[in-house]
């Protein structure tokens, strides 16, 4: 009796531990995995109606069957519904709208998307996910025209642009150019209209602009930018590399800013300085002027700027500068500013005031200053031997802001002035001359708020 007793108590333990690893299997294997699939799908839509809604669905153990079913408060029609003979990691949907009329001209809906995965948890009906999303139906373009522009660009300068662009689920706005640089807008006098300068760089050959504006649906209106385009030609200049120079000044920032000086020839020290530092130098720049004001604005004034009293112009804007070296062609450069000098250590003085967004050492530009004047429009002053004034610091018209030297790539003392406007380095003479700033700025924006009052 007790062995039989023993016997049955080995069988019952026996037959618990099976019953527990069964279940501890089935727990932890993959095949009973618990996690239902991921829908991504937002959880409100803008459609077009042309654009498909991306779905994307995944899934561990697989993906074998989906759903997706449209509908109001009334009606409801299956959009998509496949299932997987071998299940997918991943399915991507393209979700349409229904040619047929079913659902009327109705503009809000309800998508839901609805998956099962291959696991055989659940007793082998595996995991089911479902996810809605509210459709808003907007077939229509953002509202788009031109008010007014200035009526030509050089080739090297900068023009204006006022315009309107309205749509109540707007998504972007920007000015699109040929030469892929991207101009945005500030807010100008009243709600849904804009103002932009935009800019043609001196080494792009052709200029055209479009302004873009997207809704949230997806919807695009786009306006030509229309300019009369006037070409000119900058100075080019051959210079011949002198091995005082090379052992000196470019021995000395080579020194400074690379990271292994001692294992260069005398021209990879001046490529280096002259390409790839000037690069860095002029991608900071770039970054620092490309912000641009996005409260609204009624005026833009603005006085011609004269940073150096009793100056002479030593070098020009736009000078492509090729270098040569025995004989041969080593580098070439864009002379990005206007070089002007008086005497050692003059006070330069702000035209205008401001907000001093940069002043630090940057390479090649030596002590460097770059003041903000508003709707996207910097002044850069380099060479500085001193600044008079901080970063952050507001600047008032007149006030002097910092002094001539010879930091950075400079032989003599003198200043470096360049205007940018959104990050595109352009003809400081514009912005020095009264009648183009009254004639494409100031009367520009004046006539604008005359059509825009009416």
């Amino acid at each position: 009796m007790r062995r039989k007793k023993s016997s049955s108590k080995i069988i019952i333990l026996i037959f618990f531990i099976l019953i527990v690893g069964g279940l501890a299997y089935v727990y932890n294997s993959s095949l009973f995995e618990r996690v239902p699939p991921q829908i991504e799908l937002a959880k409100q839509i803008d459609w077009n109606l042309k654009q498909p809604i991306k779905v994307k669905i995944k899934d561990a153990s697989g993906i074998k069957f989906v759903r997706a079913v449209l509908s109001d408060t009334k009606n409801s029609i299956v959009l998509e519904k496949k299932v997987y003979e071998n299940p997918q990691k991943e399915v991507n949907l393209d979700i349409t709208f229904p040619r047929t009329g079913f659902l009327g001209n109705k503009k809000a809906f309800q998508l839901n998307i609805e998956a099962v995965d291959a696991s055989k948890w659940n007793f082998f009906a595996g995991n089911k996910s479902v996810k809605a999303s509210l459709i808003h139906v907007d077939t229509k373009k953002p509202e788009l025209y031109t008010i007014n522009n200035s009526y030509k660009i050089i080739k090297g300068g900068a023009a204006a642009v006022v315009f309107k662009a309205e749509d109540e689920n707007m998504e972007s706005l920007y000015i699109q150019t040929n030469f892929g640089k991207r101009f945005f807008p500030t807010p100008f006098y009243k709600k849904g209209y804009y103002v932009s300068l935009l800019a043609w760089p001196c080494d792009e050959d052709s200029f055209s602009a479009k302004i873009i504006v997207t809704d949230k649906a997806g919807n695009v209106s786009k306006e030509r930018v229309r300019f009369y385009l006037k070409n000119k030609r900058y100075k080019v200049s051959k210079i011949t590399l002198k091995d005082s120079f090379l052992d000196g000044k470019i021995a000395d920032l080579t020194s400074e800013f690379a990271a292994n000086p001692n294992s260069m020839s005398k021209l990879e020290k001046f490529k280096f300085i002259n390409e790839d530092e000037r690069r860095k130098n002029e991608n900071k720049i770039e970054e620092v002027t490309s912000k641009v004001p996005t409260k609204l604005i009624s005026d833009f004034k603005i006085s011609p700027f004269y940073p150096l009293r009793n100056a002479a112009a030593v070098a020009s804007f736009g000078d492509h500068r090729f270098y040569r070296y025995n004989g041969s062609e080593v580098s070439q450069s864009l002379h990005l500013g206007l070089d002007l000098a008086s005497v050692a250590g003059a006070k330069i003085r702000s035209s205008n005031s401001g907000v001093v967004v940069f002043a630090h050492e940057n390479g090649i530009y030596g002590n460097n200053m770059i003041i903000s004047h508003g709707l996207g429009v910097y002044s850069l002053y380099g060479h500085c031997s001193e600044f008079l004034v901080n970063p952050g610091e507001n600047v008032q018209k007149n006030q002097a802001i910092a002094k001539t030297g010879k930091t950075g790539l400079a032989l003599g003392d003198h200043l470096h002035f360049g205007i940018l406007v959104q990050g595109i380095e352009v003809r400081p003479e514009e912005w020095m001359d009264p009648n183009w700033l009254k004639d494409n700025i100031f009367s520009v924006l004046q006539a604008s708020k005359k059509i825009i009052d009416r």
